[in-house]
């Protein structure tokens, strides 16, 4: 059977949400000006689908990566707090935060995510003690990424953000700049939005000396390539034989016809510290 040839899109063929994501697909392959919704001699309908599907499993990939830095930083940062304050109770208590209105806005999403929780655990806490709020740990386990990074960013003590972005070799900056992409990626995969050939509008921080092997090629820091360097990195300090190279090596060997530049994948990103050399 040929490849079905496409030409012109018509809107009233993308008449559900679905049609219009996959539409997102389509805009790559459109001719210039795009304006004129015509695409470029011999595109098919298969580019297209193939693009969807690429991205679909670089998606999922993602998330799973982050799913695994989530549990480390949100270890990190109860563990390290915890000790450091000597209060279990510290998450909810103003006295550790700088900025009164954040904490405000942070409480009110703790409140939330507790009085949605089913967790046995939360149940147990609720029928056994009066406190008003759990320990930090328990807090910790049903709040999102996003909650917890705005908590660390909020903390008080610059010796405490310290020592929870070294665990990671990082700074304070850099760790909650690397903390804010992670969670928009998470958020960005969790919600099926595509992820491959975006530009992000995020500014992100840098160290001029990293301690642990990194990137030496300049990239387009908004491109998801970036985000995936810096999935990497956290995952090469929390588990140095991570297998996250040899799935990006097969996603690409499944999608050959996929522009990875499109990514912000530079040509020799495979002879990178960062993807070659474990952390030990």
């Amino acid at each position: 059977m040929r490849p079905q040839k496409l030409t012109k899109i018509q809107s009233n063929q993308f008449k559900n949400q679905s049609d219009i994501i996959f539409r997102t697909y389509l805009y790559p392959l459109l001719a210039l000006p795009k304006e004129n919704h015509v695409f470029k001699p011999g595109t098919t309908f298969n580019q297209a689908l193939d693009m969807y599907r690429f991205d679909r499993h670089l998606r999922l990939l993602m998330f799973n990566e982050i799913e695994k830095i989530e549990i480390a930083v949100r270890s990190a940062i109860v563990n390290i707090a915890s000790h450091e304050t000597g209060n279990p109770f510290w998450i909810t208590d103003p006295a550790y935060f700088y900025d009164a209105k954040t904490f405000v806005k942070t409480k009110l999403l703790i409140d939330a995510e507790l009085a949605k929780s089913r967790e046995d655990f939360i149940d147990h806490f609720r029928n056994t003690y009066s406190d008003p709020y759990p320990p930090a740990w328990m807090l910790a386990e049903i709040l999102p990424l996003g909650v917890l990074t705005k908590i660390y960013d909020n903390i008080k003590s610059n010796q405490i953000r310290k020592k929870i972005a070294h665990e990671f070799s990082l700074e304070v900056p850099v760790f909650n700049s690397w903390m804010t992409i992670i969670t928009v990626a998470q958020n960005n995969c969790g919600h099926h939005a595509r992820v491959w050939n975006r530009t992000f509008a995020l500014r992100v921080s840098t160290m001029r000396r990293m301690t642990k092997p990194w990137i030496s090629i300049p990239v387009n820091q908004r491109k998801v390539y970036f985000s995936l360097c810096i999935i990497k990195y956290f995952l090469n300090v929390i588990s140095p034989n991570n297998d996250m190279r040899a799935k990006i090596d097969t996603l690409f060997a499944a999608y050959p016809s996929i522009d990875v530049a499109a990514m912000g994948v530079p040509c020799g990103w495979e002879n990178e510290p960062l993807w070659n050399t474990p952390i030990n």
